[in-house]
């Protein structure tokens, strides 16, 4: 006979391979291969060399020698004055005064003047995660923490960008920023975008990232106010490879300027490594050039914190860290951050929930440099680390732990008016300006629709002629304005218009600017000062009403209301007159069924949805089938189930007794065992069907019998009961103990079951 095959893999290890997490792939630590976050032989010593006021040596690497990297850096970044001390102090000196709240920020920002690039990956390379995200929240340049939004769509339809840009508006994103799925759709994006950002409210800053001479372009004739997407890299390969250099990037910075357009550069982890010129460096050691580069520029801020690079830079050990540390060097060097977390890292939930976190409960300048506000399909820069799949988790994060995320949840109501008005002035200023004439059913379909999978609207086709049209005719933000104006969008002129004038007077070009209110606040006027508890941004109480304001939030008199609904019905179907003091029975025969206070008082129903009437029903006719009779007892001394089931154990003949609770949790008991060493116990009311009820009361009169019968067992399947139930179940409770009264004594009840036509008994 032939032995069965034994497994040969646990099968634990099956399951984990169903689990979103293996979806994941990692690479091995391999720094000659670019693949090392931290550490790498490649990577230089700290030191510099001046003469004559003059850098004459850098990180390991003579003037004659530098590359254009090192030499923009050396010019540009470094400040002779400062670098002899800086560089001198110890690095763990320098990593210590980081996560100091007594070592004022003014000081720290001073210092990174002075510091080469290796010197700043080293530093803060001995900081662990807690130490980065502390030394973060009390680095970063601006006080309130803000958001930014990716708006695109599949399509690249102009309705759904404008209902979308009004939503993310309401939602209270700082920034918006779209691309396109056909690049030279980019301008009929940058119309349909700021007329969405005006609706509702004013001051929401907007980029449209396209090629850079495009995008340029594109602000210029007034349609954006900020740019971004001005990449740095950290290599001189990567740089030349596409056709730049530090000086073109800080030439693009100025022009951005010169036309009050707010600007950032983007870097990150990763991108030398995806481009194949990492030179066998550190990932925090080339971004650490990066940005001082960036300092050098002179622009207000870098997206950094891997961008593109985050999923790559994820998969290496210590990844998620490194992302960390590169966002601390950006405020270190007292640049806006708008800290990356946009683009998706990891399939796995629990990897993009703990990667949001420590930005969540330091703050961030903006935490996401582009959250999903669209569906993840309708990403045009790929999928978000948060899309609109996740936004209402992403609320609640921000209520759990009482963090400015930057949102605001917005009612359903709202949501449907602002998209309403969003589509028909969009569709008013295609239709003014010759562009194209949006029917009722293109308008009503984008309204409600999700994502552009459920539209009827404009193909990327379609809107292609219309976004030429808008670049030939020389159609300009005045002229998107006007149009307005003319159609009856008073009040989206008028911000949109506001937006404008704030590019005229330039107040929004200082670090870390944004518009709240009405108001520009940025580094300047909202500096930030933590200096420990008491200190920094705190939220006020109306800012934490807002945050708390989310969906399906239940008190008391809402889970009254909603069993208020089954009152009628339930005493139709079930009686419970109460007769007298309950006795203690003397027939053998009797199992009592112990009530709680609330049960068909003010309850009407379990968690599990069955009414109360069943479960009686149910559980009476199982110990009437075994010959037994069942006597009902409404308890008012306590609403516990252990004492619920004891107390009618006790009043039982057969000293067997069943308690329960009006949201379903029952309990079998025994006369002569102690109150929580129960016989059976249902502690999952919410996925307790009447089966198991029944055979509950089967057991119940088996016990009575003086049987063994094999306990009732409800079978879960890893539920989250408590995050599901448990707000409704104490409330429920709370409904229960509040009928209860010291010494009431148990009352007999007469429990009738009626006909539901007649409401008589059958």
């Amino acid at each position: 006979m032939t032995e069965p095959a034994l497994p040969n893999r646990w099968r634990r290890f099956a399951e984990w391979d169903a689990r979103p997490l293996r979806l994941d792939k990692f690479a091995r630590e391999d720094p000659a291969n670019g693949f090392s976050a931290f550490r790498s032989p490649a990577d230089p010593k700290p030191g510099v060399g001046i003469e004559a006021g003059r850098i004459v040596s850098m990180d390991g690497v003579l003037a004659h020698d530098f590359d254009m990297i090192d030499a923009f850096i050396a010019r540009h970044h470094l400040d002779p004055a400062i670098v002899p001390e800086a560089m001198a102090m110890e690095s763990g000196q320098l990593a210590r005064m980081l996560v100091d709240m007594n070592v004022p920020r003014a000081d720290l920002v001073r210092l990174a003047r002075g510091l080469t690039p290796a010197k700043l990956a080293d530093v803060v390379s001995r900081l662990n995660a807690l130490e980065i995200a502390f030394a973060y929240s009390r680095m970063r340049a601006r006080k309130t923490p803000g958001n930014q939004a990716h708006v695109t769509n599949a399509k690249d339809d102009p309705l759904q960008l404008a209902a979308d840009a009004a939503t993310a508006v309401a939602y209270g994103f700082d920034e918006i920023e779209t691309t396109m799925r056909v690049s030279r759709n980019a301008w009929s994006n940058a119309v349909a975008c700021a007329v969405g950002a005006a609706v509702g409210r004013w001051g929401v800053l907007f980029q449209c990232s396209s090629e850079e001479a495009e995008e340029l372009r594109i602000g210029m004739a007034g349609f954006t106010s900020y740019a971004e997407t001005v990449s740095v890299y950290g290599t001189e390969k990567s740089f030349t490879d596409g056709d730049d250099t530090p000086w073109s990037k800080g030439f693009l910075a100025a022009a951005y300027a010169s036309r009050g357009i707010k600007m950032r550069c983007t870097s990150g982890a990763g991108s030398e490594l995806l481009m194949g010129f990492h030179e066998a460096k550190t990932l925090l050691y080339l971004e650490a050039r990066c940005l001082c580069l960036q300092r050098g520029m002179g622009v207000q801020g870098t997206q950094n914190g891997g961008i593109d690079g985050a999923p790559l830079t994820a998969t290496v050990p210590g990844g998620v860290r490194e992302l960390m540390a590169e966002n601390l060097l950006a405020v270190w060097l007292d640049l806006e951050c708008a800290s990356g977390n946009d683009a998706r890292s990891s399939e796995s939930e629990i990897r993009v929930g703990a990667k949001i976190l420590p930005y969540l409960i330091a703050g961030s300048d903006l935490i996401c440099s582009g959250f999903g506000s669209i569906p993840a399909y309708d990403n045009s820069f790929n999928p978000s680390l948060f899309n609109a799949e996740e936004m209402e988790d992403y609320l609640v994060l921000q209520r759990d732990f009482e963090a400015d995320g930057g949102l605001t949840p917005l009612a359903e109501h709202r949501a449907l008016d602002l998209r309403t008005r969003a589509v028909a002035a969009i569709s008013a200023v295609l239709d003014e300006l010759g562009l194209a004439e949006p029917t009722a059913a293109m308008q009503a379909s984008v309204v409600v629709a999700s994502g552009s999978a459920e539209t009827r609207s404009f193909s990327p086709g379609e809107v292609a002629p219309m976004s030429e049209a808008i670049k030939a005719r020389g159609i300009t933000v005045i002229d998107v304005i006007r149009a307005l104006a003319r159609r009856g969008f008073i009040d989206e002129a008028e911000n949109l218009l506001s937006v404008v004038k704030l590019r005229v007077s330039g107040d929004y070009l200082q670090t870390s600017a944004m518009v709240r209110g009405g108001r520009v606040i940025s580094a300047i006027n909202d500096p930030n000062d933590y200096c420990g508890p008491g200190s920094g941004y705190r939220m006020t109480e109306d800012r934490r009403q807002e945050i708390n304001d989310i969906r399906d939030v239940l008190d008391q008199p809402e889970v009254l209301r909603a069993e208020a609904q089954f009152e009628k019905a339930e005493a139709g179907r079930v009686a419970y007159p109460a007769t007298g003091v309950a006795q203690v029975g003397r027939a053998p025969d009797e199992v009592v069924i112990g009530i709680s206070p609330a049960f068909g008082v003010k309850l009407y129903q379990t968690t599990a949805g069955h009414r109360l009437s069943d479960v009686l029903r149910v559980m009476t006719d199982a110990i009437a089938a075994r010959g037994l009779r069942a006597r009902v007892v409404r308890m008012r001394h306590t609403a516990d189930t252990s004492f619920l089931g004891l107390t009618a154990a006790r009043l039982s003949g057969s000293g067997i007794g069943i308690g329960i609770q009006a949201k379903g949790t029952a309990v079998i008991h025994a006369a002569d065992r102690l109150p929580h060493n129960n016989l059976e116990l249902f502690s999952n009311a919410p996925i307790t069907t009447l089966d198991h009820y029944a055979g509950f009361g089967r057991n119940a009169a088996a016990y009575a019998l003086g049987e063994a019968p094999e306990p009732v067992v409800v079978p879960t399947r890893g539920e989250a009961m408590g995050s599901r139930y448990h707000a409704r179940v104490a409330l429920i409770h709370a409904i229960e103990t509040g009928l209860t009264a010291d010494g009431a004594e148990p009352q007999e009840i007469d429990l009738r079951f009626l006909d539901a036509k007649t409401g008589q008994r059958p």
